[in-house]
């Protein structure tokens, strides 16, 4: 399916004089006005069993300042989707502590929004240059990170800096996993962290046991 079927970026730019950020939250607040509408019309071309991914826009305030995203996955569950998040973050961000940080953040600001099981990827790992850069955050050590934070930061930061890597290492809320598309088992990795997120396939073993027949004595 496509909101562009209903509804333009362009054109909502052009009719209201819209900027990006305002004109993108509209389209997403129409979509949600016809949730009962054209996007159950949409669903009626699937099956109970299919997979279904949402590819959404990339502005963090979707997730973070606006209900429009959590409104479409309460209404998702309501017809007993099982959903979670997939927040993509593109590998060569990560690039130092500050942005790493920055990242934790946001995935973490679309988590309490979202209130959903979440499974954060670092993309386009097979552009990295030094892996050694990346794997330095994939398990980072807290004391490390503080160390290297204080050392880019201005002294009246510390205890921001302290409080930031508490969260970060105590509650465990974010972790990021690294997706190289020139590798099978990579792309398997990442499926399988969803696919144990929503459940996937489980449902379908019970519908076959259910009607196994009966053993003949």
């Amino acid at each position: 399916m496509d909101i562009k079927e209903l509804i333009s970026l362009d054109d909502v730019m052009e009719e209201l004089g819209l900027g990006p950020n305002g004109a993108l939250i509209y389209c997403m607040e129409e979509l949600e006005y016809n949730l009962d509408g054209w996007f159950a019309e949409e669903l009626e071309n699937y099956r109970d069993d299919d997979y279904l991914v949402f590819d959404c826009p990339g502005q963090i305030e979707l997730f973070s300042h606006v209900p429009v995203l959590r409104n479409f996955v309460e209404h998702l569950k309501s017809k007993n989707f099982n959903v979670c998040a997939v927040c993509l973050i593109d590998s060569q961000f990560i690039t130092d502590v500050t942005k790493f940080i920055s990242g934790c953040m946001a995935s973490l600001s679309a988590m309490v929004q979202l209130e959903l099981p979440h499974v954060n990827i670092l993309s386009k790992m097979d552009l990295v240059t030094n892996k050694k850069d990346i794997e330095d955050y994939l398990n980072p050590e807290p004391r490390a990170l503080l160390s290297e934070l204080n050392q880019r930061m201005a002294p009246q930061f510390l205890k921001l800096n302290k409080a930031l890597i508490e969260l970060v290492d105590e509650y465990s809320m974010v972790n990021f996993v690294p997706l190289d598309l020139r590798k099978e088992s990579s792309i398997q990795y990442v499926l399988g962290q969803i696919d144990n997120c929503i459940q996937y396939g489980e449902d379908a073993d019970v519908k076959v046991r259910d009607f196994d027949p009966p053993d003949e004595d």
